[in-house]
């Protein structure tokens, strides 16, 4: 599904470069659950952007199903991050005083479908994502941070993508909804779908199958997990 061959992202700040990534190769197969961890300043989140189509690498190509990523414009860019990869992030990103299904409903309001359409999509998302029915009407500032990062995962399956990608998803946990929220990711893997990770937390990363680690822009080591 995902080939990264040679990928290297360089920053220039006037006569200053700063090489973020240097020389990645590895290559992520469907229905995989990998983790990317690594210490802050270690190229995880430059690669992350890489892979969420939210950046471009400076050389160096990514294949995502066959398709060359590297060369694609803004438009055609926007367009896959929409279709192909579902982002979930540390902070949730959901809309304070708006119900738990009009934020699940956002990624469709553009889309060519019906409101019964989007709610009925919602609503599956929601209950995929193990969120209880009874709070779908309730305003996201009024759920807990693992509730919150529930219905952050049924909007990122929304659209039904490719690729969940997800940035320290329990960053802003405490240990026992750090664990439900995991747990939720294995289960989405058991049901096909990739799950790519990122965090810096050992203990977080051995909920997926296989662990990458960066650290000074380069592979340090690729291991399955076994558990």
């Amino acid at each position: 599904m995902i080939e990264c061959n040679n990928i290297c992202k360089t920053y220039v700040n006037g006569d200053v470069e700063t090489n973020a990534v240097s020389g990645i190769t590895f290559r992520i197969d469907k229905g995989d659950f990998v983790a990317i961890i690594g210490p802050s300043g270690s190229g995880k989140s430059t690669l992350m952007h890489i892979l969420g189509a939210l950046d471009t690498p400076t050389s160096g190509t990514y294949l995502l199903d066959g398709q060359d990523v590297s060369k694609l414009d803004d438009d055609q860019l926007s367009d896959l991050r929409r279709n192909k990869i579902g982002f979930v992030f540390q902070a949730f990103n959901l809309l304070p005083r708006t119900t738990v299904l009009r934020n699940v409903m956002l990624p469709l309001l553009y889309s060519d479908t019906t409101e019964k359409e989007r709610d009925q999509k919602a609503r599956k998302s929601l209950e995929y994502a193990g969120m209880e029915e009874g709070k779908f009407m309730n305003l996201s500032n009024q759920l807990s941070g693992g509730q919150m990062q529930r219905v952050a995962i049924a909007r990122a399956l929304i659209n039904d993508p490719a690729i969940i990608l997800a940035d320290e998803p329990t960053g802003n946990l405490d240990t026992k909804t750090s664990r439900i929220v995991m747990e939720t990711f294995q289960e989405l893997n058991r049901r096909g779908h990739t799950i790519i990770l990122i965090t810096h937390e050992p203990e977080v990363a051995l909920y997926a199958n296989r662990v990458i680690t960066v650290r000074d822009g380069v592979i340090e080591k690729d291991v399955k997990n076994v558990r």
